[in-house]
């Protein structure tokens, strides 16, 4: 099994610039651990995502770390120009010499949507056209593209990416029924979800890919929960009770600014151990963490596993344990 980290980089309660200092010093701290990728969230206009040009913090971790990979998941496509989004992506790729990872998605916020005045209902479409001009614009010398919402003629592609044809892709899936298109287009993917859909999602995904035909273990396929990795139970819990509420509630402001809740608000209750009853999240011990990832393994059969270890007011010291004993005490239990 391979270990990744998932984080929106969401407020805590300190400056800005404190937390971008302390997300890219815990980002040093994943690739000494031995980590494989950091994910990051883009969001806009919410708590939730401080993150909003997700490539600002890439082009810094290109130079602060040598082995871990990284990239967004997901770069909201009809939020960008492809041609801007090509050139970005072949910078980050060569800036890293080949470690960046292409998550690609629509965004499921409608108000971050209206934010960037883009129409809700048109965007799976532009979705799918920025998809195809992003893919051809970083394996061709020309870019050629006559759409709906997007034409380009004859567009030289000067920049090229490190990694041919483009860099690994990435696809947050959250119903068993959106598995299928990344699973048969080799696409690597993080589920999110209480763990009976979870392990729905990968079910689904591995089917299609021995439907076609293809390798079992030829994609990443991979689950993502908030976990506290601290010496004792008490401490860890200590830390997540506290820190977790703060998350959840940059998780709902955008939506409670519009008088309503995110559409999977259910899976994130209020009290952090209410959300390890729902077996969405762990705090504890290496030993304790190690026997929930065993659970989580058995029950998804998943390769991949991609805890959020840095959310809400954790302070650096607190995340900087975290990360060291989740490297040198869980994952190697799962090195084969």
């Amino acid at each position: 099994m391979k270990f990744g980290i998932f984080d929106h980089i969401d407020d805590a309660g300190t400056p800005l610039s404190q937390l971008y200092a302390d997300r890219l010093t815990v980002a040093e701290a994943y690739d000494r651990a031995g980590f494989y990728a950091y994910h990051v969230a883009e969001h806009h206009t919410t708590p939730l995502g401080a993150a909003a040009s997700p490539a600002l913090i890439f082009a810094a971790l290109a130079y602060r770390t040598k082995t871990l990979r990284f990239g967004p998941l997901v770069y909201l496509l009809p939020f960008y120009h492809p041609l801007r989004l090509i050139e970005e992506v072949c910078m980050l790729d060569q800036m890293s010499n080949g470690r960046f990872q292409l998550g690609i998605g629509r965004g499921v916020s409608m108000y971050e949507t209206q934010a960037y005045s883009l129409d809700f209902t048109q965007t799976q479409a532009m979705y799918h056209e920025a998809f195809q001009v992003l893919l051809k614009g970083l394996g061709s010398d020309e870019l050629d593209f006559d759409g709906k919402y997007y034409k380009f003629s004859k567009v030289p592609m000067v920049l090229r990416p490190v990694q041919k044809p483009h860099p690994p892709l990435w696809y947050g899936v959250t119903l068993p029924d959106n598995a299928d298109w990344p699973a048969a287009n080799h696409v690597n993917i993080v589920a999110l979800g209480l763990r009976a859909n979870t392990s729905a999602v990968v079910e689904r995904y591995r089917a299609t890919r021995a439907k076609h035909g293809f390798d079992p273990e030829g994609t990443l396929i991979g689950i993502s929960r908030h976990v506290v990795v601290a010496d004792t139970d008490e401490e860890a819990l200590r830390i997540a009770r506290r820190a977790y509420p703060r998350w959840r509630e940059s998780f709902r402001w955008l939506f409670a600014r519009h008088g309503t809740e995110p559409r999977v608000i259910g899976i994130y209750p209020p009290a952090f151990d209410d959300l390890v009853k729902l077996d969405n999240a762990i705090a504890g011990s290496p030993a304790t963490v190690r026997r929930f990832i065993e659970q989580e393994a058995q029950a998804s059969k998943l390769n991949y596993f991609a805890p959020w270890l840095a959310f809400g007011d954790m302070t650096l010291a607190e995340t900087l344990r975290s990360v060291e004993l989740f490297g040198k005490e869980v994952m190697p239990a799962f090195a084969d």
